[in-house]
């Protein structure tokens, strides 16, 4: 059975140039790469002093919260295998706005991955070659900025030939990547004292410590990694089968990871630095593993650890190199954004045109921007943004779509749907009212600039009138998560106090995740048909 979407790659000259070259192997890899990205260096003491011993049940929620997303996401990448993931989905559930407004936000986020990463492996390298920090500061020199696009111009050249020749250097710097974690839970085993977690109680915080952890201690943050595995399934080989596989696999494996890696720290921390609980143990653990080693007098463990704190960020720098020219693809074929980026390569089967846009966005955001940590903050609540509209693209093709072959069908939809578009949207929530009111304003005034434009974008197969009642239910959304992040606890004024503004959040989600799910485009007018 095809899927055929007109106007699209399937159903022209594109479809023979994605070159179908990814294993489940590769793709897993792809997976882990982001899914256990660099969060492990930084999490485990902050978790704990959150949430004391209970911080392992913070990953464990964290991990079952990501794993229903995930499975909403294979039931969209086994059904849909399109370059570009989550705003091809859009395109086909909602129309060209959605994807318009989700597209540009997502590729702003994705481009400036890449230059976090880089810049996060200079920071570390700088332990070891002081010269690439100015005195005193993190702030690149020259020649640390030199390296930092020489690791661009490396991670593009590595891209620019073939999907096989990234995943392969992907899959080399995947094991390297492992190795060290799983080194440092069998040594840390060895200084294990079961007495810490019972010694200043379990849950010293309570339930609000456990949730503190999730949001702010940047656990779930960990797990958002979901993206690159979806934006390259057009070049994955049995994507039916092979995106569920990974997708699954990279949660449970970075679960486990996280949570044993958790709990070994929990484990090894020494007893003189629990005097007065796990409040403080942040302070004494910047960089929690690394410091603890050296604590612990394993300082070759140390070494160790700085080494994969370098390429961690190199892995993940050139996953996303790899990903979001997809996503440029992606949103360049809806037609709201310039066609030249939706060309591939029919040699290489690379989207090159997007892969330079790529390079040129990432080294752009490599330079020092005076508020570089505000607008970070903004487009990392993009992201979860992103993953919180696949539940709503879902339950729409459910419904005006269901001739569609779903090789992975998710049975339990009715309850995973509604609850995982609750969950996500929590995560939202805590971003904090600095971040969303930056992020939803912005929006807003993009969906102004579409209707005033409205001359100029597709309306062949969903009209402008179609498209503005498919988006109308995000824009709802925007403005019910404005007003509630105002008034409530994260970051806003606390008329609206904890834990009763969790409430009024999760009602907000279920009114606009059936509103979404309702208004989606109509049985018939879908840009999809399927054949025998």
């Amino acid at each position: 059975m095809a899927i055929l979407f007109r106007g699209d790659e399937a159903s022209g000259n594109q479809a023979t140039h994605f070159k179908k070259e990814l294993s489940t192997f590769d793709l897993t890899f792809i997976g882990l790469g982001t899914v256990f990205g660099s969060g492990w260096l930084f999490s485990a003491s902050y978790v704990a002093s959150y949430a004391g011993p209970a911080g392992i049940l913070s990953w464990i929620f964290a991990a079952v919260a990501v794993l229903a997303l995930g499975l909403v996401y294979c039931e969209l990448g086994a059904a849909l295998p399109r370059s570009g993931g989550a705003i091809s989905y859009l395109m086909t559930s909602h129309g060209p706005l959605m994807s318009y407004l989700i597209g540009l936000i997502t590729v702003i986020y994705m481009s400036s991955m890449i230059a976090i990463e880089v810049v996060a492996a200079r920071q570390y390298a700088a332990a070891w070659f002081p010269s690439l920090n100015h005195f005193g500061s993190s702030t690149p020199t020259m020649m640390g900025w030199l390296l930092q696009f020489v690791m661009l111009c490396f991670f593009f050249s590595l891209n620019y030939r073939s999907i096989k020749t990234f995943s392969t250097f992907n899959n080399l710097i995947s094991i390297l990547k492992f190795a060290i974690p799983v080194l440092l839970i069998i040594v840390l085993f060895t200084f294990f004292k079961p007495e810490n977690f019972t010694s200043h109680g379990f849950a010293p915080m309570g339930f609000t410590g456990v949730e503190m952890a999730v949001s702010a201690g940047g656990v779930i943050f960990a797990f958002l990694g979901l993206t690159p595995i979806v934006s390259v399934a057009s070049e994955v080989k049995n994507p039916q089968k092979t995106i569920p596989i990974a997708l699954i696999l990279s949660i449970v494996i970075s679960g486990i990871l996280y949570i044993l890696l958790q709990v070994v720290f929990l484990g090894a921390v020494p007893v003189t630095f629990l005097g007065n609980g796990w409040a403080g143990v942040a302070a004494h653990f910047k960089l929690p593993f690394h410091d603890i080693a050296i604590y612990l007098g394993v300082g070759w463990l140390a070494i160790l650890i700085v080494m994969d704190a370098i390429v961690s960020p190199t892995g993940c720098g050139n996953i996303h190199m790899n990903a979001t020219p997809r996503i440029v693809y992606a949103w360049s074929r809806s037609g709201t954004f310039f066609r030249i980026f939706s060309k591939v390569d029919e040699e290489s089967g690379i989207p090159r045109p997007a892969l330079w846009l790529t390079f040129a966005l990432a080294v752009f955001w490599t330079l020092p921007f005076p508020s570089w940590e505000a607008m970070i903050s903004v487009v990392s609540a993009s992201l979860v943004l992103s993953y919180a509209i696949a539940p709503v693209c879902v339950a729409a093709l459910r419904r005006n779509a269901p001739e569609l072959k779903r090789p992975f069908y998710l049975r339990s939809f009715a309850i995973v749907g509604p609850v995982s578009f609750v969950i996500a949207t929590l995560i939202v929530y805590w971003c904090g009212w600095n971040n969303l009111s930056w992020l939803f304003a912005s929006q807003i005034v993009l969906y102004i600039a579409y209707l005033c434009f409205s001359k100029v974008v597709p309306q062949d197969y969903v009209s402008l009138g179609q498209q503005i009642k498919s988006s109308l239910w995000l824009i709802g959304y925007y403005v019910l998560l404005t007003a509630i992040s105002y008034l409530g606890s994260f970051g806003g004024k606390n008329i609206i106090p904890h834990p009763y503004d969790l409430y009024v959040v999760a009602a907000i989600a279920i009114v606009c995740y059936y509103w979404g799910a309702f208004t989606g485009i109509p049985k018939g007018k879908i840009d999809l048909y399927v054949s025998e």
